[in-house]
């Protein structure tokens, strides 16, 4: 397989990182924009209730956290459509900044959850900050 070839592997893998890591920050932040109070006590679903755990409800605080997954949900999606390295590792930045910080702050507060409550949701956040440096690493030029 020639440089070009294994570049253009690389960068249809990272597009379609980006494209996953899009759909799931959009519907979040769909979700928790515009229905905030679903969004506390359901996300993340199938029985699940880790926003729960951290109470009290307060919907400016959701929403604006909707507001945030739908901004790095668009960010992630520009370049998964148009691929530029510069912008794809730009807003990779932009989800691993906010992916670490969210991450430290769970890892450190436990809110109302039990051990294994409080363990599985640290699992998505450890690949959230995961994903986004992999793919940053792999992001070949354009």
């Amino acid at each position: 397989m020639s440089e070009r070839q294994r570049a253009g592997r690389r960068q249809l893998i990272v597009r379609l990182g980006l494209a996953g890591m899009a759909a799931v920050h959009l519907w979040w932040g769909l979700w928790a924009y515009a229905a905030p109070h679903h969004f506390f006590t359901v996300f993340p679903g199938l029985g699940q209730h880790w926003t729960a755990g951290y109470p009290p409800y307060n919907e400016h605080l959701v929403v604006d956290l909707g507001a945030t997954f739908l901004t790095i949900g668009i960010l992630l999606a520009v370049p998964a459509v148009r691929y530029r390295r510069a912008v794809a590792r730009l807003a990779l930045a932009g989800a691993i900044v906010f992916d670490t910080l969210h991450l430290a702050f769970h890892a450190t507060h436990r809110g109302v959850l039990t051990d294994p409550d409080w363990a599985a949701g640290l699992t998505p956040l450890v690949v959230g900050v995961l994903l986004p440096v992999a793919l940053w690493v792999t992001a070949p030029p354009d």
